[in-house]
């Protein structure tokens, strides 16, 4: 039988294959059995020794250039993910990604020291002392109480490590690190045989093959990907750094004007059905175009740090985007910042322009951008200008139906110092406001 499997063995080493060892011992023999008598093939052994195959979850047997066949398919599959998948975007921290695989590093070390002290444990005489914490150490004396302390200890232990694989679990998710399911996914996509295989011997699910390989190439694959993350970050980081400066103008001119025109709205409040018009009308023009830009922005900047090569586009705030395409792209950024953009979506939908103005500077905030809050100064600096630009767009225009809508935009700033953006639906109600003005405030 030793004979048997050594052969059929050193026949998959040679052929760059894999084998199961099962599948050629009897059907009574277990994992742990055929474990044991791979220990005793020669063949497993040279092979081991001459670095040319793998023993993985007790019974199979890889060889190395099977292996490195399929991670070089893999590493090619994780590019295809890699710019798939760019949601992993943290802009308040550049530095991130750069960090984030000697943290989990270390505090995965730490983990296993913890473990290996929590076994082990001291004991001297009638006396034992079990570790609970780093720093916490309880003496137990009788065996009832110690039998407790065991019990109390390991449910603490399995509450530690649960939080820490949610932990990580979430920091994977926030950098788009494959899960184990996608990776035994891409594998029996590129190795059909590991499913015949499982159904020759009798699986329902081909996991059980699959598990031992991935979880053994899962880590190269992390690896792979992180030190493709930090280099191309790297490279896009001068693009990155300009982008957000540029983002940041575009946002301090558009916030400012529409903070300006939020001000207007303030003449209408006590008529509710002609200030829902102007606050919808505000929404789907100056605060949609905001948004859009702010969304367009934050996705180029989302791709070039995942490594995806982008140009900037020198006009996009004239990007117009629909309420699905919002959606999406909110959906994309991850965590707390997903969150914040879909709150401004659903703002840019609502009816109130104020929401929106709340949801759109929290979301700034957490990209790491500032908008500035309009004072006395810059309000006349820029009605000055809105003034100037309107007399000159009225002397210019000759459509008297694009022209009367100037015309009281104009109006609105002469006698009452606001500058109101107005349908033409709400035209009519904005001109008789004017008329119960006294002249004496132009």
């Amino acid at each position: 039988m030793i004979e048997m499997l050594d052969a059929a063995v050193e026949d998959a080493i040679d052929r760059s294959s894999w084998i199961d060892s099962l599948s050629v011992l009897p059907t009574s023999f277990g994992s742990q059995d055929a474990s044991k008598i791979l220990s005793h093939c020669n063949s497993v052994q040279s092979a081991l020794k001459g670095n040319k195959g793998m023993i993985l979850g007790d019974s199979y047997v890889f060889s190395n250039g099977f292996i490195k066949d399929v991670y070089g398919r893999m590493e090619k599959e994780l590019e295809v993910f890699r710019l798939s998948g760019s949601s992993g975007v943290i802009l308040s921290d550049d530095f991130h990604l750069v960090m984030e695989a000697k943290t989990r590093t270390d505090s995965g070390r730490s983990g296993e020291v913890n473990e290996k002290k929590k076994k082990k444990g001291k004991s001297s005489g009638a006396r034992t002392e079990i570790l609970i914490d780093d720093e916490e150490i309880i003496p137990l004396k009788s065996k009832k109480n110690q039998r407790k302390g065991k019990e109390a200890s390991l449910v603490l232990s399995d509450t530690k490590k649960g939080t820490k694989k949610d932990l990580a679990r979430t920091q994977e998710d926030d950098l788009n690190i494959p899960s184990d399911d996608w990776i035994m996914q891409k594998i029996l996509t590129l190795v059909p045989d590991f499913e015949e295989q499982a159904d020759l011997a009798g699986l329902e699910d081909p996991q059980t093959i699959l598990g031992p390989l991935a979880n053994y190439m899962r880590p190269m694959l992390i690896s792979s990907l992180k030190e493709k993350r930090k280099t191309l970050f790297s490279e896009n980081s001068g693009k990155m750094k300009h982008l957000l400066d540029n983002l940041q103008k575009k946002l301090d001119e558009a916030f400012l004007n529409m903070q300006l025109y939020e001000k207007a709205l303030d003449l209408f409040e006590d008529d509710q059905s002609t200030s829902a018009v102007l606050h919808r009308h505000l929404l789907r023009t100056m605060a949609a175009s905001i948004g859009d830009m702010l969304f367009h922005n934050l996705d180029m900047h989302n791709k070039l740090k995942n490594g995806i090569n982008v140009e900037e586009s020198p006009n996009s705030e004239s990007i117009t985007l629909g309420s699905a395409e919002r959606t999406a792209l909110a959906k994309s950024f991850p965590g707390s910042l997903s969150k914040k953009a879909l709150a401004v979506v659903e703002a840019l939908e609502g009816k109130r322009v104020e929401a929106f103005m709340t949801s759109l500077r929290e979301l700034a905030e957490e990209s790491g951008l500032l908008l500035k809050k309009l004072d006395k100064k810059l309000e006349r600096t820029l009605l000055h200008s809105y003034r100037k630009d309107l007399t000159a767009q009225v002397s210019a225009e000759t459509d008297p139906v694009l022209l009367l809508p100037k015309v009281v935009s104009l109006l609105y700033i002469q006698v009452r110092n606001k500058a109101l953006q107005a349908p033409g639906r709400a035209i009519s109600v904005a001109v008789s406001r004017l008329k119960v003005v006294p002249s004496a405030t132009s």
